[in-house]
């Protein structure tokens, strides 16, 4: 996984790029701080008046393959474009606490119990309230569902009424993380009576109690909200319409910024900022996250090399993450164990058995196994930053003798080969988990048997899924010792290699735009505090 090697050295034209990027970000991130609140990169200014029409630009529409019931939702980008519609029990401020959102408040009797008093006058976009029998229906139909986010809510026990406007949930036993899971949109309250009834389909329709309802959608070309005039929290959404257009070239997002065609876009390269420079009225912020990108070793592939531990020992220890991050990133990620940098609670990298070792033991583990001259083939999708990164990673491992032919798909043909056989025919692959707002969460899909995607190119490992479940029974603020031993264990079996955090990089229009964003951001939603943003009206 990490650590120090070069630094700005390898890889000429990565290293242009990435150096470039570093020294232009600087002056409008700092501007967009300096008027924003603590925790935030910039707040909406509430003197504008609401209203208008807001502009957007994203990468992808991730929906296609599972619908969009946001149980089912499995990617971040999905989850940006459904919590415009649907709404979560809590939510996570700017330093990951968890707050009030449709549970106004909740109380925690013991430490298995926990009584949600239901925030009054919440209506679903249809006009109907939501009830206690919507919020036991939610999750119990999420629990029952073949959704990865099943395995996050924890040890859950029973779900009921407690009463006309409470829910009581009750656990086996004790789970930190459990109201950082509830926080993410795959536990959204859906409207159960019309799902029960089937006159919504939530893999089609989307019906929530959200700042937002669905006016168009057009898979892979663009999505047109509008404002729910039902919706709970009086004076939003601000605007009245989001246009979300899907643009896979990044190229085009940025002429959409330069033009005034998008308000707001998401970029990938990391000198995107450097080509937006120049331009009136642009502003680029880099919000860091708890997402972090890793490298898959797939050990169920017949006749690998990669199932032996020694090799993907060695290639843990020859990758150079803050090399990763310098050169890749333009300095922007940091490197990170299983549990996400940044996060309170979160394993120093630095501490970690591979981080102490050398290209030379590296070397001595592949001789040791017989696997001199390995050869493999890294796959990869073709949205930027992944290609940089493949080609530090390529750089790294042939210090140690490693070559590695880096196969590079659309993300569709991507998730395919990754995702679509079990075994897995892949031979490493390159990826990025969303990182979440508790520093165990993650860590859960370290075992197979929980998570179910990775089933198909990696071993269970007994030891280490004992070892999570027991730093998540650890109360917060006790649980550094617990989460140390997840991070040593999955460092040594290396099936899944932590790398770097993945900063989003944002940019906005403020001639058009005054958004709120913060600083850094658990859930990889960039859109979080879009129902804030106050269009400039003017423009």
């Amino acid at each position: 996984m990490r650590y120090p090697r070069l630094a700005c050295g390898v890889a000429a034209a990565l290293l242009a790029s990435a150096c470039a990027a570093t020294g232009t970000t600087t002056t409008p991130q700092a501007a967009a701080q300096e008027t924003a609140a603590p925790g935030f990169l910039a707040v909406a200014d509430q003197a504008l008046a609401p209203g208008g029409t807001l502009n957007l630009q994203v990468h992808i529409d991730s929906g296609a393959a599972t619908g969009y019931d946001p149980q089912l939702a499995d990617v971040a980008t999905t989850w940006q474009l459904l919590s415009l519609s649907y709404e979560t029990l809590v939510t996570v401020g700017p330093d990951f606490s968890v707050q009030p959102l449709l549970a106004e408040k909740w109380e925690t009797p013991d430490d298995r119990t926990y009584v949600f008093h239901l925030r009054e006058g919440v209506a679903f976009s249809n006009g109907r309230k939501m009830t206690a029998d919507d919020v036991v229906g939610s999750l119990k139909r999420l629990l029952a569902s073949k959704g990865v986010w099943a395995g996050q809510l924890g040890p859950v026990a029973e779900i009921e009424k407690d009463g006309d406007d409470r829910v009581k949930v009750t656990l086996k036993e004790p789970y930190t993380p459990f109201l950082a899971a509830l926080a993410n949109v795959p536990a959204a309250i859906l409207p159960m009576k019309e799902i029960d009834d089937k006159s919504v389909d939530p893999a089609t329709t989307l019906l929530g109690t959200g700042p937002y309802v669905v006016d168009n959608h057009r898979q892979d070309v663009s999505w047109t909200f509008k404002r729910n005039d039902k919706y709970w929290n009086q004076g939003k959404p601000a605007a009245d319409t989001l246009n979300i257009t899907i643009a896979p070239e990044e190229a085009a997002r940025i002429a959409a910024l330069q033009n005034g065609g998008a308000a707001l876009a998401t970029l990938g390269n990391v000198d995107s900022a450097s080509m937006l420079a120049g331009a009136k009225d642009v502003k680029v912020v880099t919000q860091a996250t708890t997402d972090f990108y890793y490298l898959m070793l797939n050990s169920l592939k017949p006749g690998s090399k990669l199932a032996d531990p020694k090799v993907r020992q060695a290639i843990a220890i020859a990758l150079d993450a803050q090399q990763i991050a310098d050169i890749a990133l333009g300095g922007k990620g940091k490197p990170t164990a299983i549990t996400p940098a940044g996060l309170p609670g979160s394993c120093d990298p630095a501490t970690l058995p591979s981080a102490a070792k050398s290209v030379e033991e590296a070397k001595k583990l592949l001789a040791e196994a017989g696997a001199e001259g390995l050869s493999f083939t890294l796959t990869i999708f073709n949205t930027e930053p992944a290609p940089a990164v493949a080609q530090v990673i390529q750089q790294n491992l042939q210090q140690a003798g490693i070559t590695v032919k880096i196969e590079q798909l659309d993300e569709a043909s991507w998730s395919g080969k990754v995702y679509g056989k079990a075994p897995a025919e892949f031979d490493a692959a390159l990826s990025w988990f969303a990182g979440y707002a508790d520093p165990g969460m993650v860590t859960k899909w370290w075992n197979p048997e929980t998570a179910g995607f990775n089933a198909g190119f990696m071993q269970p490992d007994k030891e280490l899924s004992a070892l999570i479940d027991a730093a998540n029974k650890e109360k917060t603020g006790q649980r550094a010792q617990a989460l140390a031993q997840v991070c040593a264990k999955a460092d040594a079996d290396a099936q899944m290699i932590p790398l770097v955090t993945r900063p989003a990089t944002v940019a906005y229009r403020a001639d058009q735009l005054s958004p709120s964003l913060y600083a850094t951001e658990g859930y990889g939603n960039v859109l979080r505090l879009v129902a804030d943003a106050r269009v400039k009206k003017s423009q």
